[in-house]
């Protein structure tokens, strides 16, 4: 170009709007690395923002709140409900409605009829059984024992709220047949312990101690077990008449190695002022420095050995 030539404006701008946009691009290029590096920085969740969005921004997380878990209440067994109200029900009579157990019983069942005439008399009333049937509703199998010994089986419906909290008994009872007796395995305690073992010995020492007073429990239990004895005492003397065993260690005459565990069941006959009670117990002994130790007492009570084999 020579001098003092005239140039048009538009072709003086372009070679200076090129400059800017190279500029621009190279601040992008800065910033976008920029964001990058704080991403890798700031963990893996901001640097997966940062490559999809392309953008020299980067996105935070988004916290969302977690939602509420939301636990369905167990539903409470109506069993005691419809048992109240049997007991209430078969003591009451159409005859005087107004009496205690009369309404009681339509506290209980509003839209239940009441049984006309007298009633045989009642010595107990247990609930036997109960089935969930869907939609709030129960079928509770109740027995009623008469003071003649005679049992009958009634089934009394009952509807629950939504809560399971409240109970309404929606009908009247029916009268059914008692319930089957069930098949029972055969036992595990299939070796016999001979009556003159030191194992023997122990299970009469500790149930004499533990039903009786006579002694302190805690002599015959294994390190770490915590049994109290049965207070009062409610036996005077206790006799074993037969342990069985689940493991055939437990028939030796004499206290096998340090750690032996074994399972057994004694029956045992228990005397008292009124006469003589056939009792039995599930038992675990452990083996130490040459006698056997109770471990466990398997009653299902709270009470139980905290030692387990």
């Amino acid at each position: 170009m020579s001098p003092g030539k005239h140039v048009p404006e538009s072709q003086a701008a372009a070679p200076m709007a090129a400059g800017v946009a190279l500029q621009q691009m190279r601040r992008r290029v800065r910033l976008s690395r920029l964001a990058l590096f704080t991403a890798i920085a700031a963990g893996p969740v901001a640097l997966g923002v940062t490559v999809m969005s392309g953008s020299a921004t980067v996105a935070a997380a988004p916290t969302t709140k977690p939602a509420a878990v939301r636990t369905a209440a167990a539903a409470a067994d109506p069993a005691g409900y419809a048992q109240l109200f049997v007991s209430a029900w078969l003591r009451s009579s159409a005859d005087d409605a107004t009496s205690a157990q009369a309404r009681l019983a339509q506290s209980l069942a509003p839209n239940v009829d009441l049984v006309a005439g007298a009633q045989a008399r009642l010595q107990s009333v247990t609930a036997v059984r109960s089935v969930q049937r869907g939609g709030g509703r129960w079928a509770v199998t109740v027995a009623a024992q008469y003071a003649d010994a005679a049992v009958r089986y009634f089934v009394v419906p009952v509807a629950t709220d939504h809560t399971g909290g409240s109970f309404t008994v929606t009908g009247v009872p029916a009268v059914v047949a008692g319930p089957a007796g069930a098949a029972v395995a055969t036992s595990p305690y299939g070796v016999a312990v001979p009556s003159g073992s030191d194992l023997a010995s122990a299970v009469g020492e500790f149930l004499g101690a533990y039903l009786t007073g006579a002694g302190e429990v805690d002599r015959y239990l294994a390190p770490g077990v915590k049994l109290a004895s049965v207070s009062p005492a409610p036996y005077t003397a206790v006799t074993v008449q037969q342990v069985m065993a689940v493991e055939k260690a437990a028939a030796a005459e004499q206290v096998p190695a340090d750690g032996t565990t074994v399972r057994i069941r004694a029956a045992v006959e228990a005397r008292d002022g009124t006469g003589r009670w056939p009792l039995a117990y599930e038992l675990v002994f452990r083996s130490r420095s040459g006698r056997w130790e109770v471990a466990a007492l398997e009653s299902g009570t709270v009470q139980d050995g905290g030692v387990r084999s």
